[in-house]
């Protein structure tokens, strides 16, 4: 059975944490919430006769009795989160009350929600598109107060409206090419086809900004995976646990100290940051270092953000450089020197930062070039449009690569048929986006993501 043929039933769901809390709230949605609402409740009037946007204290009873005093709002369709009638029960945060209330309400006909499945009904409902459905978790998952404000820009529409204008744009433009063909013998033309490839030129550039975003979004979205890299006994832990204000790795004077990847989080300037300690990489015949040795090189070529790190003593390992480079790309790369409060005046030929992981010298300018490294050159204002959700990524290239063999068409001097079918194309990999053409194994596999009662 698909989803389209289960969205007439009535469906509920615990809406907030699971657990012992003072309040907790269930939620109702469906053609029969009121009905199944007065099945389990008593107040002073019937909840089916309530006017949307209301509040009522009663209880809930059973044939056993009371379970419980609770507070009842009630929204009518289409002005509901599901744009269904609606129901959200305040009860005590007693688990045994909750499963109680959901028992009593699935005996009397709802049934209980999958993941997802009341934002999917919003969407479903015209409530908000696919791209702000998508957003709702975003931001009940945003951890930082950067990822917060990217995922209320695009419930707010940001994304959406910048799509829509696209869509709108090569909308007319086909439509135009389209209409020509239906006078192809009268030899009418609606619109010149330099104006055709200077207009899809345009939108192409508009398309490319929105991509370039993406790497920042990510950003904002999952954090920034950064490593710590070096030989052996240059303070990898010490900066470490400096980044974290704790003691999570153990700091020793003997080589090799660290077999493993230690891995915390910190934040800086609104940014998650993923930070890994990796063991020395140096040439061993210690089969547990060796093993130390190899996680982290597989470390650093799936980091954001490597800081390669040599010491006072011993300068910077060029040949380590050399090496991570193989790896990953140079540009990830920041070369650090630690230690230097032991000789802050000693000179060194590479370009390095130098810190004391031990005293915080220089450590705030080793942040600032994580932080700048991580979000790249983009300056964007809270309310710029940000691409952080790869589907959305995925879409607008499909949608460029259509463009451009527009343009090949149009440069081929090939008919308007086929300058069409290329702009059709992109359309429909912006109607993707906000959900105008999307089939249902996609929306299953995206709202299955979402937490229940939500």
């Amino acid at each position: 059975m698909s989803y389209f043929e289960k969205e007439q039933d009535t469906i509920i769901a615990l809406a907030t944490p699971a657990g012992i809390s003072a309040i907790s709230v269930i939620r109702i949605s469906g053609k029969d919430s009121f009905i199944i609402s007065d099945k389990i409740f008593t107040g002073r009037i019937k909840i089916a006769e309530a006017a949307t946007h209301t509040i009522h204290y009663g209880k809930i009873k059973l044939d056993t009795g009371t379970i419980d005093d609770v507070l009842i709002s009630v929204f009518h369709t289409p002005h509901s989160y599901t744009g269904e009638n609606s129901v959200e029960i305040s009860t005590h945060g007693n688990p045994l009350i909750i499963q109680k209330i959901i028992e009593a309400a699935v005996k009397s006909g709802a049934r209980i929600a999958m993941p997802g499945e009341f934002t999917k009904r919003a969407f479903i409902n015209g409530r908000m598109d696919l791209s702000q459905a998508e957003a709702v978790a975003d931001i009940i998952n945003s951890r930082t107060e950067a990822s917060l404000k990217g995922a209320r820009n695009q419930l707010d529409g940001l994304l959406s409206k910048k799509v829509n204008s696209l869509r709108e744009s090569l909308l007319e433009i086909a439509s135009l090419l389209e209409l020509e063909l239906d006078f192809v013998e009268e030899g009418l033309e609606f619109i010149s086809l330099d104006d055709i490839k200077i207009k899809i030129e345009n939108i192409v550039s508009e398309i490319d900004a929105l991509l370039k975003t993406y790497s920042f979004g990510k950003v904002l979205r999952e954090g920034v995976h950064s490593v710590i890299v070096g030989k052996p006994n240059v303070g990898k832990s010490s900066l470490l646990n400096y980044l974290l204000k704790e003691s999570r790795a153990i700091v020793s004077d003997i080589p090799g100290t660290t077999r493993d990847i230690i891995k915390d989080e910190f934040f800086y300037n609104g940014i998650l940051f993923h930070l890994s300690d990796t063991a020395g990489i140096r040439n061993t015949k210690d089969e547990i270092e060796l093993e130390g040795v190899a996680r982290s090189r597989n470390a650093v070529a799936n980091a954001d953000v490597i800081i390669l790190l040599g010491d006072v003593a011993n300068g910077f390992p060029a040949d380590l450089f050399e090496e991570l480079s193989s790896i990953a790309e140079k540009e990830r790369i920041i070369k650090v020197i630690n230690k230097i409060d032991l000789d802050e005046k000693k000179r060194f030929n590479e370009e390095c930062i130098k810190i004391s992981a031990l005293t915080g010298l220089g450590i705030e300018n080793l942040l600032g070039e994580m932080y700048r490294k991580a979000t790249g050159k983009g300056s964007y204002s809270e309310h710029s449009v940000i691409v952080s959700n790869i589907r959305h990524y995925s879409a607008l290239e499909k949608a460029k690569e259509s463009l451009i063999k527009s343009i090949d068409s149009l440069i081929a001097s090939l008919s308007n048929e086929y300058i069409s079918f290329e702009i059709r194309n992109g359309i429909d990999s912006l109607n993707e986006i906000i959900g105008e053409m999307t089939s249902e194994d996609i929306l299953n596999n995206i709202f299955s993501k979402f937490c229940i009662g939500k």
